[in-house]
């Protein structure tokens, strides 16, 4: 059950030079939800692309916003404009509010190789910490205990994001699927266990048929990564589904026999070989073919999840180990996990060369003109970072991710469309989630700085920065706010930091 703060509201404001600014945050706690929450004086930019507009007081009753109430700017100069008042208020004059951040590819962890991450609670912070209020789960260590974890979140009873589960479909009872009938059994099963959808990873065609068409029946939402395998982005488009994740099964599809060209002594199970050879992939995809299979895709209303960020070391690997977050906030079981090592998926960096990174900075540029092509088609670009893998770290990732689909050429109003407005559509909760409206549920971000100027505000402790000769330091997420329940961002990166230093000190 909830527990809600009783604190009375102060309405005095203060006058500085012309512009009236609102009293100082009051009767907000961290972790517990107001009954009626007013965030005032706040520029605010909304999940569908429109640009910012502000300032506007903001009301969330429970776990709604309930009004947007645009403010007279000469009314507010004479101070005297009329403002909602509630039992607690959040000032964001000179600040930005963002719909929380919807993580499109995540993985849910408490171990990394068998060592502990002290239970969820690290990932569920740092998740938070960068502003991320939702989380769309693609591979869960255990999907009955994944789902608990959403149930909790639900209530409340947890620290936690909001989570949407995808069980992999080999996973757990999956691994024994053999037929079609079995395939279909088996997205039966998963509906039954409470599933929000299914991901999909390395599946013959005969199967990938009838798993599909069942998981249309009962209503699950599918992700795929393709990865070298029987089928590719074509089968995604004629079989129906949701969202292609990262890239794999794309610049195939567009090569004219439909199979890069490896070397003969190639291994796919030998992860160096693997993501060396991926490197040259997109070189080799015809463009006119590429051209005709993103159009298919974008009629057949399949959406792109690409996570760019977690294939980066690839073109700079000294770039992703040395993050500057890495210093207070990785978990030692984390860094321990990052290190080559071909028992751990993603470990990979044995005998990696400045011509692998070549190569793949080469990719990336093919890869991320054919998403701008992909978005101007019509097509649905969403969000994910793939984090707890390749150096990258649970939150920081998703922030890293915007980076990169700015440096891919999409303005930053559409890089926040991507991981708000447009991963809700992919979740199918476009409808209550990832808007700054009326009706909608109360996910949202407080930013201490403007990021359609700089991104790196996102990053949870913010940025540093020198202007006019000194230095100017942002706070990054000052307040992120999940189901109507505000949560200070320099707060749980002190309790991250805390479970790093003891998880240090045990070592």
């Amino acid at each position: 059950m909830f527990r809600f703060a009783r604190v009375t509201l102060a309405t005095t404001c203060f006058l500085l030079g012309a512009t009236a600014l609102a009293a100082q945050t009051r009767g907000v706690t961290h972790g517990m939800r107001p009954q009626r929450l007013v965030i005032r004086g706040a520029t605010i930019v909304d999940g569908n692309g429109t640009p910012a507009r502000g300032p506007v007081d903001i009301v969330l009753e429970g776990n709604r916003i309930t009004q947007i109430v645009a403010l007279d700017p000469v009314a507010l100069r004479r101070g005297d404009a009329r403002r909602p008042t509630g039992d607690a208020q959040i000032d964001a004059t000179g600040k930005y509010v963002l719909p929380g951040l919807i993580n499109g590819h995540t993985h849910m962890q408490s171990n990394r190789s068998g060592q502990t991450l002290d239970g969820f609670d690290y990932y569920m912070k740092l998740q938070l910490a960068n502003g991320i209020t939702s989380v769309r789960e693609v591979g869960a260590e255990n999907n009955k205990g994944s789902i608990e974890l959403r149930e909790k979140s639900a209530r409340g009873e947890i620290v936690a994001p909001r989570i949407f589960v995808y069980p992999q479909f080999w996973a757990e009872e999956g691994r024994d699927v053999k037929t079609p009938d079995d395939a279909r059994a088996h997205i039966r099963r998963l509906k039954a266990l409470g599933a929000d959808g299914v991901k999909f990873a390395g599946i013959d065609r005969d199967l990938m048929k009838a798993a599909y068409d069942e998981a249309h029946k009962v209503g699950l939402p599918i992700a795929h990564h393709i990865g070298v395998e029987e089928t590719n982005a074509w089968d995604e488009a004629a079989f129906g589904g949701r969202s292609i994740e990262h890239w794999y099964g794309v610049p195939d599809a567009a090569i004219p026999d439909l199979r890069q060209r490896f070397p003969t002594d190639y291994n796919y199970l030998d992860e160096t070989d693997r993501f060396r050879w991926a490197g040259r992939l997109w070189r080799e995809a015809d463009p006119k073919m590429l051209d005709s299979l993103l159009t298919t895709l974008v009629k057949a209303g399949v959406t792109w999840v690409p996570t760019m960020d977690i294939y980066e070391a690839s073109r700079d690997l000294q770039r992703a180990q040395t993050q500057p977050w890495f210093k207070d906030y990785l978990h030692p079981s984390l860094a321990n996990y990052f290190k080559p090592d071909p028992s751990n998926h993603g470990s990979y960096f044995i005998g990696w060369s400045s011509t692998d990174e070549v190569y793949w900075k080469e990719n990336y540029r093919i890869w991320m003109a054919a998403l701008r092509d992909f978005e101007r088609k019509g097509g649905t670009i969403g969000c994910g970072d793939d984090a707890g893998f390749i150096y990258q770290m649970y939150g920081y990732g998703l922030v890293r991710e915007m980076e990169l689909h700015a440096e891919a050429g999409f303005n930053p109003l559409q890089v926040i469309q991507h991981c708000t407005g447009n991963n809700a559509k992919i979740l199918g909760r476009e409808n209550d989630l990832g808007r700054i409206r009326a009706g909608w549920l109360a996910d949202l971000i407080v930013v201490d700085g403007n990021p359609l100027e700089d991104i790196k505000v996102l990053y949870a402790g913010g940025t540093s920065t020198i202007r006019d000769g000194a230095e100017a330091r942002t706070l990054g997420p000052e307040w992120v706010i999940k189901d109507g329940i505000p949560y200070n961002g320099p707060q749980l990166l002190r309790e991250v930091k805390g479970i790093v230093d003891r998880a240090k000190a045990r070592k």
